[in-house]
């Protein structure tokens, strides 16, 4: 996380955009997260990021993740306008606004396979996502639901969950 902050720190202090700091989060839910082995494919295959509906990123996601790979899987970075093409190879979908009334179609559409699902979607955390970016005072803060991604059999780090406000029946 250090390494992260200290390359990231310049760009920031210009005063990064909501969705660079999104980008960013991203980014790090893929080190902070575990999947299933068998859910990472083959050593050389990719870790995808998938964008359903608008792509409020522009370039910032790819900008972000070009280079990096996360236990050897390089990133790539996927669109998808319509919420039915979404492949399996995605680890982590992006659900944007422009996805409100399709939110709990496409939750359940992905069932309980091993993707991390986050949006910015008021409420989406209690509506079936396992990350939500919440703003509070000016300030993302992250909305988690543990029982969601359990379900799908992810593993969120304490690291994630401490900073974070749980949702669900393991708020308590």
């Amino acid at each position: 996380m250090l390494v992260w902050l200290a390359g990231v720190a310049p760009a920031l202090a210009a005063g990064p955009t909501e969705y660079q700091v999104k980008a960013v989060f991203l980014f790090n839910f893929a080190q902070f997260v575990v999947w299933p082995p068998q859910a990472l494919g083959a050593a050389d295959a990719p870790f995808s990021i998938c964008i359903v509906g608008e792509d409020p990123f522009g370039a910032e996601l790819d900008v972000t993740v070009r280079g990096e790979n996360v236990q050897g899987h390089p990133f790539v970075v996927r669109r998808y306008r319509d919420p039915g093409g979404i492949e399996s190879a995605c680890h982590i979908v992006f659900i944007g606004t422009s996805q409100l009334t399709q939110l709990e179609k496409i939750v359940k559409s992905l069932g309980d396979r091993a993707i991390l699902t986050v949006s910015d979607i008021d409420q989406s955390a209690e509506r079936g996502t396992m990350i939500q970016f919440a703003s509070e005072h000016n300030r993302l803060r992250l909305r988690i639901n543990i029982a969601a991604a359990k379900a799908a059999g992810l593993t969120i780090s304490s690291k994630l969950l401490r900073p974070s406000q749980i949702i669900g029946p393991e708020a308590g």
